[in-house]
This record gives structure tokens, C-alpha cells and sequence, in this order.
């Protein structure tokens, strides 16, 4: 047989695997109609090429493992510039409509790449006054890392010597004026990468090398503890007079109107941050009167609030959080099976899991939060009193309604679930899929009226308003409006939040590894999402439940990307993201 034969062959196989693991994983594409070409196989040149960018990222990150190292940093860019020339080789107009999207959206991610890597290595010249000894250090790394010998005497004395260095900048570091917020995150992360090289060369060798365990030991724990004290010196410059926004003891980094825009555009939002602020006071507002009309309901009038307060004393009693969990977890399944709105695989169901959350961890999340486990938040012996109670008060179970879906079935449980089975190679992560797809359930739940009493609707409405205030307060912050304290203050007027909850919102928003979109995404990805179902679904074009499946088989991806596919667009090389997803919609309200 040929080589061309072979790989005629080969091709053959994949697409006949394809096929089958389609059946199996699918059978409701079958359901209807049990011709087999029916189904779409997309093209192998996008596949091919994205699983082995992947493949090759991964070998990478088990030699290279210093982030900060400028070595890294040129060896992923040289990656993605050459996965980019590859690009070159494929012709966009022969793909079939599924794969140009790849192709737009492997485009994207290589380019930013590289944009990410530089502005990485910009930061880092920035800082090297403050880190001289930083080559050498990424130098030991190399060695070792190759397994080469090191002279152990010269080694010791040189750490020796970087432990004097870092004692002189400290006290340089206590007059600095000049560092940016950003600066010091860096060297944050520039400082723990220095710990990691000296870390991994020092068990590479104490121990097996003699000299190495001779002379070392003393002078690396003298210098790793330095770096530690220096890294908390670069910390406290946060807390100086020129860094405080405010008293509420939360520090975060504005990024700019500039940097929104950027970060829209690449996620596939045509809005300014400004048009985002708009659209969410109208559906603040929206919130906002159905949830007076529920308070009605429970004999509070207009006072809301008063109604929320109610609502809020239904909690459980310690212990007892976990059931409440599963009972929510049961009624929307029951619900969701009974309005035949998702096809769910047996071991989806089966294969997921409760655990408890820490209550260190319950400082930057006060509800829970899921993925292959739902972990609960709910307070521990070791919680102060008031604590314990704003903890209970905020998880209660007409809360916890809207989000054990949100977390479960078919929010991110099963989203993981299904990425892991379907398009496998495609995951082009944004958290406006993720996310806006999670929230879009507890739309479409509570617009199909899950929420029975009216507590129930108060305890999802909580979370619809609590979604629409993320965009308000965290727009406003990073375009330099709004204090941390200001967002705060925002969540307990206009949402009812606990205000422990509230500061530990805020603080999660801002002071860990959020994208400035994260939090925005929620409720922008939840619209596109139902501004989609309008028009292939109440269009008549598919099934919800059609639509639903093939939300998930696509895998995640821009939700423009999924509108592309799902109404045949022709898509461009060129592509810019155009679609005003809320002209749509707004009339609903």
C-alpha cells in the first residue's frame, strides 16, 4: 500500500471514529432521524493543527517552568509564531462554516499570545533595578534543568551575596514612590518565580550531590526566607497613603477604559464599557419591580427589603446546608426533565459531588460555587458570630434556588462534563460562555416559572440583580469611577446584600486573578445566550431542547462564534464582532 493510500486510510478512520463516538456520546442527533449524514464531521486541518499547538504548549510547560523567565517568554512566543505561519498554509475559503470559526478563533488566541507575552516582558524590564540577580537565578534553573553540575562553593557564596543585595533594596524599597500597582504585582510574581528555580534546583541536588548538600543548605533557606520578606514588603507598598482608594482594606488594579475596550473586542463584545453600565441598570430596574411584585405577594408592599429580610431568616441550621443542597439539586432535575429541555447522559447525573468550603476560602466567596463539585459555603465553629449568621442569612434556601442549577445541571457541571467529551480540541474558554450560559438557566427557569412561591422568586431575583450590579460596580472601578468601598456600599443598597458578603464580593472581584471582564460576563453572556434563543428558537428554527444540546456539543467558544454557527453565517477571515445582541431583547422589558 501507498503512503497516500495510508493516509487516505488514516483519514478514513478518523472520520468513521468520529461517526461512531458521535453515536455513542449523542444519540439524540439520531433520535429523529436515523440517516447517519446527517450529522456534521468537521474538518481534520483545524483539529489536526489546534490539538497539536496544545500538545506542543503542554511539552513546554514541563521543561520551561518559570513564568517570569525571559527565556520562557521568548520560547511561547517563537510557539505561537510559528503555529501562526502554519495558519498560513491552511485555505480559509475550503473550510467548511465550523472550522473557519476555528480558524478565526486560533487566529485570535496566537496573537494573544504574543501581545500578553510582550506586555509580560515589558513589565519585567521594568522591575529589574529591583531584582539584579534574577539572570542568575533563571541560570541555575537551566542547569539543573539539563543536569548539568554546578560548583557548590561558588553557588553558596553567591546566594550569600543576593541575601546581602535584598537587605540593601529593602531599604531602598521603603523610599520607592514610583511603583505602579501593577509593579508590584509583578514583583509579586516575579519573587515567587525566583523561590520556584531556587526550589526546584536545591531538591534537585541537597541530598545526592555532596558538595551541593555541604555547602548550600544554609544560604538558600537564608535566601528564600529574604525573598519572602521582601515579597511582603512589595505588598505592604499597597497599603501606603498613595495606593489606598479607600478604608475598606481592598486593593485592586483599574485597568482603564483603554484595556476594557480591548478586552471586549477580544471577547467578542461590540458594546463600550459605558453602553454595559446602560444595559445593566435597565435590568437592575427590570429586577427591581418584579421583586416588589413578590413582595407584594408576602404582604410587605413596597418595602422589599423588608420582604428580602424575611427571605433570609428561612435559613437552615448548622449541619444541615448539604440537604438542602441535594433537595434544590432534585427539583431542577425533576423540572428540567419534566420540560424535556436538555438531553442528560445517566453518568452526568451520577458523577458529581457535594464538599465543603473552607472558611478561609468563604472570605472571597460567601455563596458557593461548583464545577465537578458543588462546595458549600455555610459557617464553621471558627467564624465569629456575626459572621456565622450573615453566612447562613446569605446561603438560605430560596437563595441557593437559583444557583444549584447554576453550578449543577446544565451549568458548569455538566458544561465540563460535556467540553470533556464533545469537540474535545475546541475549548476556546471565555467566561462569557461559561458563565453567561450558567446564568441563562436561572433565566429561562425562572421565566418557565420554577420559582413557586413568592420567596422563591425574591431568592432568584437576589442573584438577577446581584448579576446586573457585578457589571455597575465592576465597570466603574476598573474605569476609575467607584472605590472598592463605593462598590461595597452599592451591593447592600441596591441588592440587600449582607455586608460581610458584600466585602467579600468586592474582594474576590478585585484582589485575586479575575479578568476585569470576569465578573461582567455573567449577565452580558446570559443575554447574548437568550437574545440566541429568541432567534433560533422562538424563530421556529430548532427546539429548545435542540438548541440547548448544541450549545454543549459546539464546546465553549464567543457566543457570537455559536450565533455564527447555529444560523449558517458566512464568515469572514477578517472577522470583527458587530452583533448588538440586546436591540434584541430590550423590548422584553
Amino acid at each position: 500500500m501507498t503512503i497516500v493510500n495510508n493516509l487516505n486510510m488514516k483519514k478514513i478512520t478518523i472520520k468513521i471514529s468520529f461517526l461512531f463516538f458521535a453515536v455513542l456520546a449523542f444519540p439524540n442527533i439520531y433520535a429523529q432521524n436515523d440517516v447517519l449524514d446527517v450529522v456534521f464531521v468537521p474538518c481534520q486541518e483545524m483539529p489536526n493543527i489546534i490539538v497539536q499547538h496544545d500538545a506542543d504548549f503542554k511539552s513546554l510547560t514541563i521543561a520551561y517552568i518559570v513564568e517570569s523567565s525571559p527565556e520562557r517568554n521568548r520560547r511561547f512566543q517563537e510557539l505561537s509564531k510559528h503555529y501562526l505561519d502554519r495558519l498560513k498554509d491552511i485555505d480559509f475559503t475550503s473550510l467548511p462554516l465550523e472550522c473557519k470559526a476555528d480558524y478565526i478563533l486560533f487566529k485570535r488566541d496566537l496573537e494573544e499570545s504574543i501581545r500578553s507575552l510582550e506586555v509580560q516582558d515589558s513589565e519585567y524590564k521594568k522591575l529589574v533595578e529591583w531584582f539584579p540577580f534574577a539572570e542568575k537565578v533563571f541560570g541555575y534553573e537551566k542547569i539543573r534543568r539539563k543536569g548539568g553540575e554546578l560548583d557548590a562553593k561558588e553557588l553558596a557564596l553567591e546566594l550569600h551575596e543576593m541575601t546581602k543585595e535584598i537587605e540593601g533594596l529593602q531599604g531602598k524599597l521603603k523610599k520607592a514612590e514610583d511603583l505602579t500597582i501593577p509593579s508590584i504585582y509583578t514583583a509579586g510574581s516575579v519573587i515567587g518565580d525566583l523561590r520556584k528555580a531556587l526550589e526546584s534546583v536545591y531538591e534537585f541536588y541537597n541530598g545526592y550531590d555532596p558538595l551541593f548538600t555541604w555547602w548550600v543548605p544554609m544560604p538558600y533557606e537564608e535566601l528564600d526566607a529574604a525573598l519572602l520578606e521582601y515579597s511582603e514588603e512589595f505588598q505592604d507598598k499597597l497599603q501606603s497613603p498613595g495606593f489606598k482608594m479607600d478604608d475598606s482594606g481592598i486593593v485592586g488594579k483599574p485597568v482603564g477604559r483603554d484595556e476594557l475596550i480591548r478586552a471586549l473586542r477580544y471577547n467578542m463584545i461590540p458594546y463600550s464599557p459605558e453602553e454595559l453600565i446602560e444595559i445593566a441598570e435597565k435590568e437592575l430596574a427590570w429586577s427591581q419591580k418584579q421583586i416588589l411584585q413578590a413582595s407584594r405577594e408576602m404582604g410587605h408592599g413596597e418595602n422589599w427589603k423588608a420582604a428580602s429580610e424575611e427571605v433570609k431568616e428561612a435559613y437552615v441550621e448548622p449541619g444541615k446546608q448539604p440537604q438542602v443542597i441535594m433537595r434544590l439539586f432534585e427539583e431542577s432535575m425533576n423540572f428540567i426533565k419534566k420540560h424535556d429541555l436538555l438531553t442528560i447522559p445517566p453518568l452526568a447525573e451520577e458523577a458529581w459531588g457535594l464538599k465543603m468550603m473552607s472558611p478561609e476560602r468563604q472570605l472571597v466567596n460567601p455563596f458557593f460555587t461548583g464545577g465537578t463539585s458543588i462546595s458549600i459555603s455555610y459557617p464553621t465553629n471558627t467564624m465569629e458570630i456575626d459572621d456565622r449568621m450573615m453566612s447562613m442569612r446569605g446561603n438560605n434556601p430560596h437563595f441557593s434556588r437559583a444557583t444549584v442549577h447554576h453550578e449543577s445541571i446544565g451549568g458548569h457541571h455538566f458544561q465540563r462534563y460535556m467540553n470533556n467529551r464533545s469537540r474535545t480540541y475546541r475549548d476556546f474558554g471565555t467566561p462569557f460562555w461559561h458563565e453567561g450560559n450558567a446564568l441563562y438557566w436561572e433565566f429561562l427557569l425562572y421565566d418557565m416559572g420554577f420559582p413557586e412561591s413568592p420567596e422563591d422568586k425574591i431568592g432568584m431575583l437576589f442573584w438577577r440583580m446581584h448579576r446586573s450590579a457585578r457589571v455597575i460596580f465592576s465597570l466603574n472601578f476598573h474605569l476609575g469611577n467607584w472605590t472598592p468601598q463605593e462598590s461595597i456600599d452599592f451591593l447592600v443598597d441596591r441588592v440587600n446584600f449582607e455586608r460581610a458578603n458584600a466585602e467579600a464580593e468586592v474582594r474576590r472581584s478585585f484582589t485575586t486573578h479575575y479578568s476585569p471582564l470576569y465578573q461582567l460576563a455573567y449577565m452580558m453572556g446570559g443575554l447574548q445566550f437568550w437574545a440566541l434563543k429568541e432567534e433560533v428558537v422562538d424563530q421556529g428554527n430548532m427546539s429548545l431542547k435542540e438548541y440547548h444540546d448544541s450549545i454543549l456539543e459546539l464546546n465553549a467558544m464567543p457566543v457570537e462564534m455559536v450565533r455564527a454557527i447555529l444560523t449558517k453565517q458566512n464568515l469572514e477571515k477578517d472577522f470583527k464582532t458587530s452583533w448588538e445582541f440586546y436591540k434584541d431583547i430590550e423590548k422584553r422589558l
